[in-house]
């Protein structure tokens, strides 16, 4: 009977998966694993690997009785719903795939609201009233992801670039950035950026100088740490003009939670130009979001 399946829901990240599936109160699975092999630009391949992990993660015999799955990478409404379609197909059960970041709203507990995601890179997503959903920004490390740790790392560099280019002595970013990249001179960086297989990743891991620097009293650092924070903002900005009710604002990512100078200079540059946003850092797991949307398909109302 339904009522003993269980509702699964997948977050499906950049780096982890994770899946949780309960029953009632009860907890039936609850496991973590790589994103290794996740191509959700291949729907078929998408599919059997969602498929799969079902399959292999729930107990034997035990089938979903609904599947809500947050997808990174799923980036427009098509792209999910091809995927959706097919993987409702597979498991003939009810199914749903969103965008990941679209897990924090209802993981905090919300109805509505904007989440913005600020890790390797950034993102801010929401939902007008009548349920379009809205992305803005997440353009990668090359165009986009301001206020991620790969999109700080580039203006950094850009940064330390222009200092060089007005004859300034290099600063701590400077010298940390020179060491980080393991090269010998400011004008060494590019070539180390652009010698990057995997941008926002390998970008992205020398983030945490740029906060080493604006502790020691880099002027250039702090610079990029406030600009990331009102690029962050703008974010949401754009969101609200699109018509998403952003009264609450519920933050996620490994960058923005683990460096309160980014976060605070997000909070103050939200407060300047959408004064009755409220940003709250995401307290749990964001597949809490896939499993109450799994939760919402078996109600006659629908997610």
């Amino acid at each position: 009977m339904q009522e003993f399946r269980p509702a699964v829901g997948i977050d499906v990240g950049g780096t982890k998966t994770h899946l949780r599936a309960v029953t009632g109160t009860e907890t039936v699975a609850d496991h973590v694993r790589t994103s290794r092999g996740w191509r959700p630009h291949d729907p078929a391949a998408a599919i059997e690997w969602l498929a799969a992990l079902v399959e292999e993660v729930l107990p034997t015999q035990v089938a979903p009785a609904a599947v809500a799955v947050g997808a990174h990478a799923c980036e427009t409404p098509r792209q999910c719903e091809e995927i959706r379609l097919a993987l409702e197909a597979r498991l003939q059960v009810p199914c749903l795939v969103v965008g990941d970041a679209e897990l924090l709203v209802p993981a905090a507990g919300l109805d509505k609201g904007a989440a913005l995601v600020a890790g390797t890179g950034s993102v801010a997503v929401g939902r007008r009233a009548d349920g379009t959903p809205v992305q803005v920004g997440g353009w990668g490390a090359v165009l986009g992801d301001e206020g991620g740790a790969a999109g700080l790392v580039r203006e950094a560099a850009r940064a330390v670039w222009a200092a060089h280019d007005r004859g300034e002595d290099p600063d701590p970013l400077a010298r940390l950035l020179i060491a980080s990249f393991a090269v010998p001179e400011v004008p060494a960086l590019g070539a180390a950026l652009e010698s990057a297989t995997d941008m926002s990743a390998e970008w992205g891991r020398h983030a945490p100088v740029v906060f080493e620097a604006a502790e020691q009293g880099s002027v250039l650092a702090h610079r990029v740490i406030d600009d990331g924070g009102r690029a962050l903002a703008s974010l949401v900005e754009r969101l609200a003009a699109r018509g998403v009710a952003v009264d609450d604002v519920v933050v996620a990512g490994g960058t923005i939670l683990s460096r309160p100078a980014l976060y605070s200079a997000f909070a103050v540059a939200l407060t300047h130009t959408l004064p009755l946003a409220r940003p709250q850092p995401l307290q749990v797991p964001p597949v809490e979001g896939a499993v109450a949307f799994a939760r919402s398909l078996l109600r006659p109302d629908g997610p």
